[in-house]
């Protein structure tokens, strides 16, 4: 697969001289494609590599004409290339040649359209989610670290969480002390008593304000010059994120809220309704994995040794599945373990009884609260039975797997 063209190679069963082609990106060769493929009169499986997301326009239109569809792992597909050509040179034909071979030892992965299982919205919820909330770290870092220092030094002792908005309206209308200062006490807590909305003691927090811009050492820059305009600008499109987050949030939990998983997952400790929108878009259906070892290989959590002759490496995470459902899953066991009264908090005791200033200690038992928490989330899932924090169990041997 590739941007613009993809390189086909047809086989028959029978045997007999392959069939190349080479397929442009457009409605007319897809379609041309298909109806090739159909007149053939037979079952027929197609394996690919995906490549960024240009294969999905041609995957969906094989999958509407009713082919099988199988995914070919590319590191698979590298390490069988290297092997039957004993060549690290690599081109479309040759590997279209490599794809074939696999197909034929069944060396395949399963192919889940996003559009055919009625995920793909919450994928684009999910990712364009991710892409405001770095954009606007990103923003936030940027007016914490240069802006700040050089035009209100003082006022970062009240920035607060970066989720909020009112420290950004405030810092939109007052940038600098001397706009502060150019008021009185009495006309400064008018005008921004509504920009700092619902607070604990609001009037003492707006006056040592006031009190801190007078004592600010701030670069005595004007209002009007070039460098607070852009300073504005900067914290307008701060502003402008927290909106487009907020909204990504409301229109996700709009979509999920009768969502049966998705009120399963919420139930987890550390799941919340960003982690289980990640989930939902990234695993689909959990049901799919028939085991919870095949969702955890899913997500990179499951054990891999490196061998080669007699050398036997260390045993450790593989990371070759998921890493955005992995990352979800540590950030949800974090949360987790730092709640009461679950097991998730009560294994991590267990792991770091006797070694509390052991990080090297608490970091895999965090890894091992990761797979738990992945467990955890394929276990409600596929039971539909909601989290219990401690179950009791009638095998008094049982006790948790290693990962």
């Amino acid at each position: 697969m590739a941007k613009n063209r993809q390189e086909v190679l047809i086989e028959r069963p029978e045997g007999g001289r392959r069939r190349r082609m080479t397929v442009l990106a457009t409605k007319t060769d897809y379609d041309a494609l298909a109806d090739q493929l159909a007149a053939i009169g037979r079952p027929i499986v197609v394996g690919f590599e995906a490549t960024g997301n240009y294969h999905r326009t041609l995957a969906h239109r094989l999958l509407t004409a009713g082919f099988e569809l199988r995914l070919i792992s590319s590191v698979a597909l590298a390490r069988t290339r290297e092997a039957l050509h004993n060549s690290w040179d690599k081109n479309d034909p040759k590997d279209a040649q490599v794809i074939l071979h696999m197909l034929r030892i069944g060396a395949t992965q399963r192919y889940v359209d996003p559009l055919a299982v009625g995920i793909n919205d919450l994928q684009e919820l999910s990712k364009t989610h991710e892409v405001v909330s770095k954009m606007k770290t990103q923003t936030w870092h940027r007016i914490l670290t240069h802006y700040l220092p050089l035009y209100f030094p003082e006022i970062a002792h009240f920035a607060g969480n970066s989720r909020s908005d009112w420290f950004l309206a405030l810092l939109e209308r007052f940038p600098t002390p001397a706009i502060i200062t150019s008021l009185d006490r009495e006309a400064f807590s008018t005008e921004v008593w509504p920009l700092i909305g619902r607070k604990v003691s609001k009037a003492r927090l707006i006056n040592d304000i006031y009190e801190t811009a007078r004592a600010s050492a701030a670069l005595p820059v004007p209002e009007d010059s070039a460098a607070i305009t852009m300073f504005r600008m900067v914290i307008a499109q701060g502003r402008s994120l927290i909106q487009q987050r907020d909204e990504i949030e409301r229109l996700a939990h709009l979509r999920l809220a009768d969502h049966v998983d998705y009120q399963l997952l919420r139930k987890i400790p550390g799941i919340g309704p960003i982690n289980a929108l990640t989930i939902l878009a990234e695993a689909g259906d959990l049901r799919r994995f028939s085991h919870h070892r095949q969702f955890l290989k899913f997500c990179g959590l499951d054990l891999a040794t490196c061998q080669s002759g007699t050398f036997r490496g260390r045993t450790k995470l593989s990371k070759y599945g998921n890493a955005r459902l992995r990352r979800t899953f540590w950030m949800a066991a974090q949360i987790a373990a730092r709640q009461r009264d679950n097991s998730f908090r009560d294994k991590l005791g267990r792991y770091t009884a006797g070694h509390a200033d052991d990080a090297d200690r608490r970091r895999k038992a965090m890894t091992a609260l990761t797979a738990k928490m992945a467990r955890v989330a394929h276990a409600v899932v596929k039971t539909g039975t909601e989290y219990r924090p401690f179950v009791e169990r009638s095998d008094a041997r049982w006790k948790d797997p290693p990962l």
